[in-house]
């Protein structure tokens, strides 16, 4: 459409030209003296119009002749790009398919060309870090941070990365939080930071870390749970020593964070040094929190091991879970210790005997026995006890 619109354009301007070439009388008068000459003024536009034309042709004609050479260079330089670019993406190529050696060897050819070089020494230097050639991938990532500064963010990124892969956390963090003074820090950045802390065995930087992403959705929360809980174990078995550190730091986990493990790992904790009050309430409070969906029959079993305190209460407890819970071996088993503990011979040997009937085990065989034992029965305590060697012969 647009081209026809020039073509009748072109016509339009023809005809106005011939019609007013046709009615134009005028002339041009040149005088050369001794000469003179005169010529139609159509005449004269036609040769001046003529006369552009030749001088413009000449004039390009020139230009094209002594603008060749740079012409000439112009296109090897772009030949030279095209290639160095091409060598470029070789490298990337060879470095995902896993050929470091090859990767490594085309990266430089592209560095030496001067072709995203920045890039390039990267590329180089993770080749080098799968071949296991520390002094060529220093070497590189020195070329990455001095050659292009464009590219620094990626440097510090490829070095924490390659140094979380082979285990020198600190460096990790070194040039994690270098990164976080230039630039902040994103998700990929706290990924990163959260296994160096992991390594380093900094668990109270791992809590806060992946709380920061579990906040943004960042990991799956699967991971987030076993991540926590890992922190959690790491952290309760530093402070098992010490009842009041730990008895402080149970009472700053949130209590979506105290999971099955982590209480039980706390209450056994407790149990070790003497508080079994604390673990007791730490026991209580998690089984009511929670419910019958989540029973956590370890919990229960550590409970029955309880010594010291209100086993009365604790009798009085156990036997409200048991409402629900009737069918539940370990509870019967923890009732029937302490009722034994208490001396509630004949609670204890019922509580037990139930618990040998829905799950009969080595322990509840055991605690019969030295029942028996307690009372005098002996033939009726041998029997558990033969009854208990059957499980180590097993």
């Amino acid at each position: 459409m647009k081209g026809l619109f020039w073509i009748l354009a072109l016509f339009g301007a023809a005809v106005a030209v011939a019609l007013g070439a046709r009615l134009n009388d005028g002339y041009v008068l040149l005088v050369f003296p001794p000469w003179r000459a005169e010529v139609s003024l159509n005449l004269f536009v036609l040769a001046l119009v003529a006369l552009f034309a030749v001088f413009y042709v000449v004039l390009r004609v020139l230009s094209a002749t002594f603008g060749m050479p740079k012409r000439v260079r112009d296109y090897r330089a772009r030949q030279q790009r095209d290639k160095a670019g091409m060598v470029f993406q070789d490298a990337v190529r060879l470095l995902f398919e896993g050929r470091f050696g090859q990767a490594m060897k085309k990266a430089g050819e592209a560095h030496a060309a001067g072709t995203a070089r920045g890039l390039s020494a990267l590329v180089a230097a993770r080749a080098a870090q799968r071949m296991r050639e520390p002094e060529k991938q220093q070497f590189w990532l020195e070329h990455a941070r001095t050659d292009d500064p464009q590219t620094e963010a990626a440097t510090l990124m490829l070095d924490a990365e390659m140094a979380n892969e082979e285990r020198r956390f600190d460096d990790a963090l070194a040039a994690l939080g270098h990164l976080q003074g230039k630039q902040g820090r994103h998700i990929a950045a706290l990924r990163l930071e959260l296994r160096a802390r992991q390594g380093s065995g900094d668990w109270d930087g791992v809590l806060k870390l992946v709380r920061q992403l579990a906040k943004r959705d960042a990991l799956q929360p699967e991971v987030v749970r076993e991540i926590r809980t890992q922190a959690h174990l790491a952290n309760i078995a530093r402070s098992a020593a010490d009842q009041g550190r730990l008895t402080a730091y149970l009472r700053g986990i949130p209590a979506e964070e105290r999971g099955r493990r982590v209480v039980l790992a706390a209450a056994r904790a407790l149990v070790a040094l003497n508080a079994g009050s604390e673990a007791q309430k730490l026991i209580e409070a998690a089984i009511d929190a929670a419910g019958d969906d989540a029973w956590q029959p370890d919990l229960v079993a550590l409970y029955g091991r309880l010594a010291g305190g209100e086993q009365t209460a604790r009798i009085a407890k156990a036997e409200a879970w048991l409402r629900r819970h009737p069918d539940d071996a370990r509870l019967l088993k923890a009732l029937g210790r302490m009722c034994q503990r208490q001396r509630l011979w004949g609670k204890a040997q019922s509580y037990l005997e139930a618990s040998l009937s829905v799950a009969a085990t080595q322990a509840a065989h055991l605690e019969l026995a030295h029942l028996f034992d307690q009372l005098g029965r002996a033939e009726e305590a041998n029997k558990h006890y033969r009854a208990s060697a059957q499980f180590e012969t097993r």
